[in-house]
């Protein structure tokens, strides 16, 4: 059912859009019911009035108007996910299961990219907190200067507006945070090396600041020396396969010994070093080790396959769906394992 009128001074018919009220007339309930049904509310309805709304607005052709949702309700039944680049599978990864939770909550996702840069992060916060999202999930592998005065004041802006704010990596203030243990997994990912006998690394990691990446140098580095070997240099750059390929190959031009394992920061840096260790007519495995972090799909994929250690990305994303609508969450309750897998791009000295 929709209403027709005349466009003033042209004659012409026009079409409005169907009201919650028509949906209500057409389903027979009453508009609190028909409400509770399309607007997310969390009251029970009986599966008898849900089926004739749901059949009322799906023939009335009614969508829920989000910006009326939000200044009712001060928030609207949008997650807003900020991711460092959504072509990485680690943040395509997170943003599946952080879109299945949704789903199951009822609430539409939206994906902005920060790019890793800072500015950005703050501009695209500030703009998506124009739109009183009902949550802000944080996962772009944030910098040491992400985290300065003014992102901080959008984010208490947001809070302060009934939404909520969940952070990969520590938070501050009413930020929540998700942690992701990259100092234990890269500590157990280098005493499994060193227990295979090698004792020579290289690690090809991403600029200095990058708290993800820092933070797996630094459990790689403690683990591997604890255990008897040494990390003899460390190559950074961008963190993306590309700069995999260039790192390796200014570290090949260095020299690298047979029996060297290379380990990058990620899987996706890894299978960029994988590519020139080829180009330079040096096989990985055998002559050598190759190591990785993240276990994406693809790191089982290639060949050899990429020893690395497996994050669940996707149940990180859902858990961090939860932390952003959960009234009751508990910090540390997405606490999840991280295991090391040995497969063979590292087969041992």
């Amino acid at each position: 059912m929709t209403d027709t009128t005349v466009d003033a001074g042209k004659g012409r018919p026009r079409t409005a859009a169907a009201t919650l009220h028509d949906v209500a007339r057409e389903a027979g309930v009453s508009l609190a019911t028909a409400s509770r049904v399309l607007n997310g509310s969390t009251r029970k309805v009986a599966e008898s009035y849900r089926g004739r709304v749901e059949a009322a607005a799906a023939a009335l052709g009614y969508t829920a108007n989000l910006s009326a949702q939000a200044t009712a309700r001060g928030t609207s039944a949008i997650i807003a996910l900020l991711v460092a680049d959504i072509a990485d599978p680690y943040f395509g990864q997170i943003a599946s299961g952080v879109a299945r939770g949704a789903d199951e909550a009822g609430l539409v996702m939206t994906i902005a990219i920060t790019e890793r840069d800072p500015v950005r992060e703050i501009r695209l916060v500030r703009a998506l907190r124009g739109q009183r999202p009902r949550g802000l999930i944080l996962a772009g592998s944030r910098s040491s200067t992400s985290s300065g005065d003014e992102l901080q004041r959008e984010l208490d802006a947001l809070i302060a507006n009934g939404g909520a704010v969940v952070a990969f990596g520590p938070g501050a203030g009413d930020v929540r945070s998700i942690g992701i243990d990259n100092l234990g997994g890269s500590r157990a990912l280098a005493v499994a090396l060193a227990e295979r006998g090698y004792r020579h690394a290289i690690i090809l990691g991403a600029e200095e600041g990058l708290r993800t990446s820092d933070d797996r140098i630094e459990g790689f580095t403690a683990g591997f020396t604890a255990a008897g070997g040494s990390v003899d240099r460390i190559y950074r750059g961008a963190f993306n396969r590309d700069e995999g390929e260039r790192l390796m190959g200014r570290a090949l031009a260095d020299g690298v010994e047979p029996g060297t394992v290379v380990f990058g920061v990620n899987d996706v840096i890894a299978i960029g070093a994988l590519t020139a260790l080829r180009a330079a007519g040096r096989e990985a495995g055998s002559d050598i080790a190759l190591a990785g972090f993240d276990d994406i799909p693809t790191s089982r994929d290639v060949t050899p396959a990429l020893t690395t250690v497996h994050v669940p990305l996707e149940e990180f994303g859902y858990q961090s769906l939860h932390a952003a609508i959960d009234d009751e969450w508990v910090p540390g309750s997405a606490s999840l394992e991280l295991r090391v897998q040995l497969r063979d791009s590292t087969p041992g000295l």
